[in-house]
């Protein structure tokens, strides 16, 4: 009796003391993330309320994408595309090594992609930011390598929360984003707490945050319901369209043999002659096209697709920053189409495509329906929840974040290996499956047979 005692009083004294140290580990990263961010984030603003003023500021995005590609490439190679990305890749791959002089050149090429009109966010950058400082904190203090990996979390967490406001989903973001159907729940403690950490540092340094609170009819609404479903369905093909024309415009671009510079600057211009020919709004953030999809303003229905397009172009031909502001960006402008179809309230539906591609295309339906809450209210989560998970379903084997690593089935019909990444999974079907594809194409081959046969003899 005295030895299990013992051992339960060492065992809880060995707990109590992990999350002592996790919480002051993690408190000490998110402070000094949310200040660099918050700093970051202020340069950016400044930037662009001096440089806007000018007009046709963004034809000097050519000569900006050339020099933040050159710069990338000679002084950090790791700095290169939309930064989360990078941090899952040094996660699985480096041990959640990231080298220190990232930030810097990061805080550089991300500010001049931005001011000069490169369609990104702001978001990846942070991430990677933040990684790197904690990172740099682990090396510094001798931390073995899961401890770094974790405190590499927490300064995703800290990045994402900084720049959004929303602490909770942050931290959320961070442990479920490495893997595509697993939750990372040992390190779910540090990450909020440095994420509550970044998030007060930040609102306490000046940044503000703008919640699009909502109401929805509690009553059970069964048009609702079913429009909500068939929402999910198109915010996941939204998804799939967004992955695939961002595969495609890289590979594009890396299979055209002239000098890296001249494409470099070719892309820059066709961004150009898209922001002067359809609307600026299609440059930067568009922070401004979110606002009025959420406020239920209208907006012209193919403006999610040009975003897709100018965004893959953009971090294709070299520019620097995130991919998740212009996701919130497409399923916004997504959602108010979807709702103009169907006659229905559009600052809803946007809100549903905010978070709905962000749940398909980065496969963390969690974190969407936590970021739902936090900024449209909690009255929304319920059919909310439906179209992010609807979503991330649809996307299939699929994500922005091709280092991601498969965990968990979407379906048994589709034969998914545990631990393969994204980006080297080949679709398989199983036997069940390739029996019934192959009776319903011999099924359609028999009726297109008949009606060839009906046709011939009715004109005959």
């Amino acid at each position: 009796m005295k030895s299990k005692t013992l051992d339960t009083v060492t065992e809880e004294s060995i707990l109590t003391l992990s999350i002592v140290k996790w919480i002051i580990l993690a408190s000490i990263i998110g402070a000094f993330v949310g200040g660099a961010i918050t700093l970051f984030i202020k340069t950016i603003h400044l930037a662009m309320a001096f440089v806007h003023v000018m007009p046709y500021y963004y034809c000097l995005l050519p000569f900006v994408l050339v020099m933040t590609a050159g710069v990338t490439q000679s002084l950090s190679p790791d700095a290169q595309g939309h930064g989360t990305e990078k941090v899952i890749r040094s996660i699985h791959k480096d041990q959640g090594k990231i080298r220190l002089r990232v930030v810097p050149v990061k805080l550089f090429t991300t500010i001049s992609t931005i001011v000069f009109g490169g369609s990104v966010g702001q978001e990846g950058p942070c991430a990677q930011i933040g990684a790197a400082m904690a990172s740099g904190i682990s090396r510094l203090f001798k931390f073995n390598t899961e401890d770094r990996k974790k405190l590499v979390i927490c300064g995703v967490s800290a990045g994402f929360s900084a720049v959004f406001g929303t602490p909770i989903a942050g931290a959320i973001f961070s442990v479920e984003v490495l893997f595509m159907g697993k939750l990372l729940y040992s390190v779910l403690l540090p990450a909020l707490v440095s994420a509550m950490v970044s998030f007060q540092i930040a609102q306490a340094m000046g940044l503000d945050y703008h919640n699009y609170l909502m109401s929805v009819s509690q009553v059970f609404d069964i048009k609702l319901l079913l429009l909500t479903v068939l929402s999910g369905l198109f915010f996941g093909l939204v998804s799939v369209l967004f992955i695939e024309v961002m595969s495609l415009v890289h590979k594009q671009i890396k299979s055209i043999s002239i000098l890296p510079s001249l494409k470099t600057f070719v892309s820059g211009v066709i961004i150009i002659l898209i922001g002067y020919v359809f609307s600026t709004d299609y440059l930067g953030l568009g922070i401004d096209v979110i606002d009025r999809s959420l406020s239920g303003q209208t907006i012209v229905w193919y403006a999610f697709l040009i975003k897709i397009f100018v965004t893959s172009l953009t971090l294709g031909a070299g520019g620097s920053g995130g991919v998740l502001t212009p996701l919130f960006f497409i399923g916004s402008t997504a959602g108010v189409l979807f709702a103009d179809f169907f006659a229905m309230d559009r600052s809803m539906f946007a809100a549903f495509g905010f978070v709905s591609v962000l749940a398909g295309a980065a496969n963390t339906p969690l974190a969407a329906c936590v970021l739902a809450i936090e900024l449209f209210g909690a009255t929304i989560a319920p059919y909310a929840t439906i179209a992010c998970v609807i979503s991330f379903f649809m996307s299939g084997y699929r994500s922005i974040f091709p280092s991601q690593v498969l965990s968990s089935d979407k379906t048994a019909s589709i034969v998914m290996r545990q631990g393969e990444e994204v980006e080297g999974f080949t679709t398989h079907y199983n036997y069940k499956t390739r029996r019934l594809m192959a009776r319903g194409r011999m099924s359609a081959k028999r009726l297109i047979k008949r009606q060839k046969s009906t046709l011939k003899s009715f004109f005959i």
